[in-house]
C-alpha cells in the first residue's frame, strides 16, 4: 500500500501539467458572424527574435502567457481612451528591449458562409510600442514601421487593419506577431512594451468600421492640441506684434519666441501621428533634444526681460548653458545613440541629470521672479498665478511617469493637466502683456503730449529772428536730435550797439532738459538787462542752477562783441570759439550747476574786418557715422569758416547723435575803419 500511494504525486503532478499543457494549445475561439472577436488570449510571449517563431507548427508551449485583456477602468496614457493594457515592463520583464513575439492559435468559424461570405481582416490596437510584423500560417500579412537589415524605423503609433490572406481560411490559425520596442521607450512612456490593448479579428466592414473609431479617438484626443496649437500661434504673433511697436520692451519678442517654439512642437506631434514621413527617431530628437530644452530656455529669458532683471547678460549665459546641456544629455537618450553608442545602464545616473538640468532652469525662473516681485512690487505679484502653473506644464513628462491620474475628460474631449496648465499659463501671460502694453501705450501718448508742449516751448525760448547789428551779420542753425533737445542759444543786444551771444548744452533730453534751458535762458534775458560781462551771466547762470539740476549739469559759452569789434569770452566747460577756423583759448571753468564757488575767467580779442567767430555745441563735432567714425575736431576747424547752415548740414549727413547748434559772427566793418589786428589780450575776470 505504501509502495502504490507514494506514486500517487508524482502521477497528479503529470496529470495536471499535461492537462494545462493542452488546456494552453487549445485554439481560442473567434466565431466571426457580423461582429468582431478580441483576441484577448492568453497569448504566449516569449523575448528574443527568431523568425522559425513566425512558422504555426512551431512548439510555443514553454513560452509565458500574456493575457491582453484590458483591467477594469484603465485608460491610455497617451489618448485618454479605455481599453488601455500595461505593456510588458510592468508584468515580469522591466528591462526586456527590441524584440519580443506574441502567439497564439486561433480557431476562426465564419457564420456567414456561402457565396456572399465576406472577407476577413485584422485590426491591431491602436497604441503599440513601437514597430510589430504580422504574421498568418507563417506568412508576413503586414505591418508598422520599417524592418530592415539596418535596424527598425519606428514612427508615432498609428491604427491599422490587414486584409486576412484568403489561403488562411478559417479552422485553426496561428498568428504571430514580431514585436520590436527602442530602447529609449521605457524612459518616454509610461507602463511601456509591446500591445497595449488585443488585436481585433471580425469580418472587413466591422473592422474597417472600428478602424474609423480608432481615428475618430486619435482626432478627438488631438483636438486639445490643435486647439493649443492655434492658441500659441496667437500668442505667438501677439508678442511679435507688440514688439513691432515696442521695441524696447525684450519680453515682447521672447514671449512671441517662446510661443513659436510651443507651436512647432504641436505641429510635429500633430504631423507625426498621422503621418509617417518622418522617423519617430527624427521626430523624438527634434522635440526632445531640440525643442522642449530651447522652449525651457526662451521662458527663463522672457521672464527675466518681463521682470526687468538688471543681469541679463549673465542670466542668457546661465540658462542657454543649462540648454545645451541638457539637450546633449538627452540625445544621448534618444535613438540612435542609446543603447547603440550609449549603454543601456548609463540610464541611471542620464536620466536624474535631464531632470537635474530641468529643475536648475525652473529654480532660474523662480529666482528671477522672487527678485523681480521684491523689486516692482504689484506687477510681480500678478505674475505669481502663471509661474505657479507653469512647473506642471515644463515637468509633465517626468510627471507622467508616476502614474499620475493626468488625463481628464472634458465635455467629451480628452485633455490632460498638462495642457490645461499650459492654456491657463498662456492666458494668465497674455493678459499680463496687454495690461503692460496698454499702460505703455498711455503713458507714451502722455510723453508726446508733455514734449509737444514742452516743444511749443522751446520754440518760444530759442530766438527765431535775430538782431541787426550795423557791421556784424549774425547765423544760427538749431537741428535737436528729438522733439526737446538740451542745446540752446540766445543773442542779445547792449546799450553801446554791441551784442552779447550765448551757446549751451544741458545734459540729458526731454522735458527735464527743456525746463533747464527754459530756466538758463530766463536767467539770460534777465540779467541782461543788469550786466553784460560774460563772467558775471555765468556766475548767475550757475546761482540759479544750482540744486535744480538734478544731477545734471551744463555746459555754456558766452561772448560780447562790442561796436568796436572787441571780443570778450568767457568759458564754463563748453568747447572753445573759432576764429577763422583756428581754435581761440579761453580759460575752460567748471560747467554750471555743479560748484557754488565756481569762478569764470574772461579772456578778450580784437575783431578785423572778415573774421568770422564760430561756436558750435558738441553735436557737431561727435556726429557719428555708420562705421563708428567721429566727425571730429578737424572736419570741425576745417568748416569753421563756412556757413551755419553748411556746417549743420555737414555734421546731421555725418551722422546725427545729439543736438547740433552753430552760431557764426562776422565782422563786416569797412577794412579803413577797422580796428588793428587782432591779438590775444587777456582781461581779469
Amino acid at each position: 500500500m505504501r509502495s502504490r500511494t507514494a506514486f500517487l504525486p508524482l502521477f497528479l503532478l503529470v496529470a495536471s501539467i499535461a492537462t494545462a499543457q493542452m488546456k494552453a494549445q487549445t485554439p481560442f475561439p473567434a466565431q466571426i458572424g457580423n461582429s468582431v472577436v478580441a483576441l484577448t488570449g492568453p497569448w504566449k510571449f516569449h523575448p528574443g527574435d527568431d523568425m522559425a517563431w513566425a512558422q504555426p507548427d512551431y512548439d510555443d508551449s514553454a513560452w509565458a502567457s500574456m493575457d491582453l485583456t484590458p483591467p477594469p477602468g484603465s485608460i491610455d496614457p497617451g489618448f485618454g481612451s479605455s481599453g488601455y493594457v500595461p505593456g510588458w515592463t510592468t508584468r515580469g520583464y522591466p528591462k526586456l528591449t527590441r524584440f519580443a513575439w506574441y502567439r497564439l492559435r486561433v480557431n476562426i468559424r465564419n457564420d456567414a458562409s456561402g457565396a456572399g461570405q465576406p472577407d476577413i481582416a485584422l485590426k491591431m490596437p491602436e497604441d503599440v510600442d513601437n514597430a510589430y510584423q504580422i504574421y498568418v500560417k507563417g506568412q508576413l500579412i503586414g505591418g508598422f514601421g520599417r524592418f530592415g537589415t539596418g535596424g527598425v524605423t519606428i514612427f508615432s503609433t498609428q491604427p491599422r487593419a490587414f486584409a486576412w490572406p484568403s489561403a488562411a481560411g478559417a479552422g485553426a490559425v496561428t498568428i504571430a506577431i514580431r514585436m520590436w520596442m527602442d530602447p529609449a521607450t521605457p524612459y518616454q512612456t509610461p507602463d511601456a512594451g509591446g500591445m497595449h490593448g488585443p488585436p481585433m479579428l471580425g469580418t472587413a466592414p466591422a473592422i474597417d468600421a472600428m478602424l474609423r473609431l480608432d481615428w475618430g479617438d486619435v482626432t478627438r484626443a488631438l483636438l486639445v492640441v490643435f486647439a493649443r496649437a492655434s492658441f500659441v500661434l496667437l500668442m505667438s504673433l501677439l508678442g511679435f506684434t507688440l514688439f513691432w511697436f515696442d521695441r524696447r520692451e525684450l519680453a515682447y519678442l521672447w514671449l512671441g519666441l517662446a510661443c513659436f517654439f510651443i507651436l512647432a512642437l504641436n505641429c510635429a506631434v500633430i504631423v507625426g501621428i498621422f503621418t509617417t514621413n518622418f522617423g519617430l527617431t527624427f521626430e523624438n530628437i527634434f522635440i526632445d533634444v531640440i525643442l522642449i530644452p530651447i522652449q525651457f530656455g526662451a521662458w527663463v529669458i522672457f521672464w527675466g526681460y518681463w521682470f526687468g532683471f538688471t543681469g541679463m547678460k549673465w542670466i542668457h549665459r546661465i540658462a542657454w548653458s543649462l540648454v545645451v546641456m541638457t539637450s546633449l544629455v538627452t540625445l544621448m537618450m534618444r535613438p540612435p545613440l542609446f543603447s547603440a553608442v550609449v549603454p543601456v545602464a548609463a540610464e541611471a545616473w542620464l536620466f536624474p541629470l535631464i531632470v537635474g538640468f530641468k529643475i536648475l532652469l525652473g529654480l532660474l525662473v523662480f529666482w528671477i521672479a522672487w527678485r523681480g516681485i521684491r523689486a516692482s512690487g504689484g506687477d510681480g505679484w500678478m505674475a505669481l498665478p502663471a509661474l505657479l502653473i507653469m512647473p506642471i506644464w515644463f515637468y509633465y513628462d517626468e510627471l507622467s511617469l508616476l502614474h499620475f491620474p493626468w488625463i481628464l475628460h472634458i465635455f467629451g474631449l480628452v485633455t490632460s493637466i498638462g495642457q490645461i496648465a499650459t492654456f491657463l499659463t498662456l492666458a494668465v501671460v497674455s493678459v499680463l502683456m496687454l495690461r503692460r502694453f496698454l499702460r505703455g501705450l498711455r503713458q507714451k501718448q502722455q510723453l508726446e503730449t508733455e514734449m509737444e508742449q514742452a516743444r511749443q516751448v522751446q520754440q518760444v525760448l530759442i530766438p527765431e529772428a535775430l538782431p541787426s547789428i550795423p557791421g556784424l551779420a549774425i547765423e544760427s542753425e538749431y537741428r535737436p536730435a528729438q522733439q526737446v533737445g538740451g542745446d540752446f542759444f540766445q543773442v542779445l543786444t547792449t546799450e553801446d550797439g554791441g551784442v552779447v551771444a550765448v551757446i549751451g548744452d544741458v545734459s540729458g533730453k526731454g522735458m527735464p532738459a527743456a525746463l533747464t534751458v527754459a530756466l538758463l535762458v530766463g536767467t539770460i534775458r534777465t540779467e541782461a538787462h543788469h550786466t553784460n560781462s560774460p563772467a558775471k551771466l555765468l556766475a548767475m547762470m550757475n546761482t540759479r542752477l544750482l540744486r535744480r539740476s538734478q544731477g545734471g549739469f551744463t555746459t555754456c559759452l558766452t561772448v560780447r562783441v562790442d561796436a568796436d569789434g572787441k571780443v570778450t569770452a568767457a568759458n564754463a566747460g563748453h568747447l572753445p570759439p573759432y576764429l577763422n577756423g583756428r581754435e581761440i583759448s579761453v580759460a575752460n571753468n567748471l560747467p554750471l550747476g555743479l560748484s557754488t564757488g565756481a569762478e569764470y575767467g574772461e579772456a578778450s580779442f580784437q575783431l578785423k574786418a572778415g573774421d568770422r567767430l564760430t561756436l558750435l555745441t558738441d553735436g557737431v563735432v561727435e556726429a557719428r557715422n555708420a562705421a563708428g567714425e567721429l566727425f571730429g575736431f578737424e572736419r570741425a576747424a576745417g568748416m569753421a569758416r563756412e556757413p551755419a547752415a553748411a556746417i549743420a548740414e555737414a555734421a546731421q549727413q555725418h551722422g546725427q547723435e545729439d543736438d547740433i547748434t552753430v552760431l557764426t559772427l562776422t565782422w563786416v566793418a569797412k577794412e579803413e575803419t577797422a580796428p588793428p589786428k587782432a591779438e590775444m589780450v587777456p582781461e581779469p575776470a
